[in-house]
């Protein structure tokens, strides 16, 4: 496996009604959940940027892996296309690696890039376009400059 997919992050679960799925969640266990907040993005490669920014986040840090719930919003996007197609579950694997190398590494094995985002301090993120593959995304997540 390439370097970049050897530091798992998070995983991300796509659902239909945020605040359902966060008291479902609590209901068993699980909480308190985060928002999170996509900003600060100076460079985006996406199908729907307007999507991209409407998405809502939530994220759960466990001991060992962070969950995050995305529920996207009624415009098209990956995960809007995930969710008609497959219903609430998980969209994406995250995985910490430094953005440049990660993307290099991905790239020798033959993964295509999604979408991405950086800032201007270096942090961001890639999604690999791997779902037909591996029935999910596998994503890179560079989280310190």
């Amino acid at each position: 496996m390439p370097a970049p997919f050897r530091t798992l992050h998070h995983l991300c679960i796509v659902v239909r009604d945020m605040e359902a799925s966060v008291a479902y969640y609590e209901s068993i266990g699980l909480g308190p959940w985060e928002p999170a907040v996509l900003s600060g993005f100076t460079e985006l490669d996406m199908p729907n940027e307007e999507a991209f920014r409407l998405l809502q986040y939530r994220f759960l840090n466990l001991d060992n892996v962070q969950i995050q719930l995305c529920q996207p919003p009624e415009l098209p996007c990956p995960q809007r296309e995930f969710l008609e197609s497959h219903g609430e579950g998980v969209f994406h694997l995250g995985f910490e690696a430094p953005l440049d190398q990660g993307f290099e590494d991905a790239r020798s094995v033959g993964l295509a890039t999604l979408m991405s985002g950086r800032r201007d301090n270096g942090t961001g993120f890639i999604y690999f376009d791997t779902l037909s593959a591996t029935g999910l995304v596998w994503m890179i997540r560079q989280s310190a400059p």
